[in-house]
């Protein structure tokens, strides 16, 4: 089976998955022509040769195609009986089931009790794609749904690291979600979003990460010069203006590299150190640095989300508030009341920073880090300044 060129697949301007096919099928006497439309109007004819598998075989001016059936309408005398059966959507996240993760276990269960199992999301955490290659996997329509981070590939998501940027003053979930909604909705993030083929769906609202490092513990900001800090976009800007070296590795290889010391420490927010077993290796952390957190959206393929019958978009968009509203409850409720328990339980010491050093850390690196991002997309056509100004002026009304 040999995929259509891209040439081809701009000429039909379908939104659905075509690929040319060398089986072998016998001309049949009843083979007639059916019409398959898309749900934005682009159609292809040709003779349907069989139906299998909610499938479409026809043979038309671009050859021999198969055509999913849930994502074109059929017309035409030979157009079959169809019975779809239960939709199904794979979900790419990595890691296992924890506090990150909790909304989108949430809209699984309330999108399946609302449909009662016509539609369900399969959570595959890992199975799918590795977590740096999910937008990836979107655009390729190797699945339906996932979940990435913007700082690990920051050049991709251009608006979307706005919302990494350090010090941003950023200090509740509430705040986090209110912040990233204003970024998600804008026109140009949309159209960012869209040559991956992909719809913003909800974010994954993160508290402010800090540092769980090993060793001796820092004493004076100077003792971070030369460390070697797991600290992805505007936050590794943020420690490296401290002077340490900041990396980007992903999250599940993070326990590894503290053990191995390819790293000395390691910027999360409070429940990625405990899923991911930083906590285990760790002998200090610093309470109060927050020097950012990353935003890391669940998407939806546009093509798969605009194939969905109304009562099912219908159940995946009106579930995504209680799903926040349930991440943010299990956040605060279980894993910030676990959190402090389980430093105390391995010893860790935490390091809160006067006022005197956070303000001096605000003013070095907050105003010049958002200043040389601004310029920087600005050159590149991104509208920098107005999603700076969107983030800023939304934490003011939320205050």
């Amino acid at each position: 089976m040999s995929t259509l060129t891209q040439d081809a697949n701009r000429l039909v301007r379908t939104a659905f998955c075509v690929s040319l096919t060398a089986l072998c099928v016998p001309n049949l006497a009843s083979a007639q022509e059916i019409t398959l439309e898309t749900r934005d109007g682009n159609t292809i004819s040709g003779e349907l040769i069989e139906f299998r598998d909610n499938t479409y075989v026809i043979n038309s001016v671009l050859g021999l195609l198969n055509v999913r059936a849930d994502q074109v309408e059929c017309s035409g005398a030979a157009c079959p009986s169809l019975d779809a059966g239960p939709v199904v959507w794979d979900v790419s996240l990595w890691g296992k089931r924890r506090a990150f993760t909790e909304h989108i276990e949430k809209l699984a269960e309330l999108v399946d009790e609302k449909t009662d199992g016509e539609f369900t999301l399969n959570l595959s955490y890992g199975g799918l794609s590795p977590s740096v290659e999910n937008l990836d996997g979107i655009a390729a329509g190797r699945f339906e749904m996932a979940q990435f981070c913007a700082g690990y590939h920051p050049e991709k998501n251009p608006a979307l690291n706005v919302l990494e940027l350090p010090f941003l003053g950023v200090s509740t979930l509430e705040q986090e979600i209110a912040v990233s909604l204003a970024v998600y909705e804008h026109p140009y993030t949309k159209a960012s979003m869209a040559q991956w083929n992909a719809t913003l769906l909800m974010p994954s609202p993160q508290p402010q990460q800090n540092i769980m490092g090993t060793g001796q513990p820092p004493t004076s900001l100077g003792d971070f010069r030369g460390m070697v800090i797991r600290a992805p976009g505007g936050i590794g800007d943020a420690v490296e203006s401290l002077g340490a070296t900041a990396v980007t590795i992903p999250a599940p290889r993070t326990a590894e590299a503290m053990q191995t010391g390819e790293v000395r420490a390691v910027s999360f927010a409070p429940h990625a150190h405990m899923s991911f077993g930083t906590i285990e290796n760790g002998s200090w952390w610093t309470t109060n640095l927050n020097p950012g957190t990353t935003n890391c959206p669940v998407v939806v393929n546009t093509n798969a989300l605009n194939s969905l019958n109304p009562e099912h978009r219908d159940a995946l968009l009106s579930s995504v508030d209680a799903s926040i509203e349930h991440y943010v409850d299990n956040y605060t409720n279980v894993t910030m009341k676990a959190w402090f328990p389980a430093l105390e339980e391995r010893s860790v010491i935490q390091l809160t920073f006067g006022d005197e050093i956070l303000a001096t850390i605000n003013s070095v690196v907050a105003a010049p880090t958002a200043a040389q991002w601004i310029a920087e997309n600005s050159n590149q056509g991104v509208p920098a300044q107005e999603l700076y100004n969107a983030v800023i002026q939304t934490l003011a009304q939320s205050f």
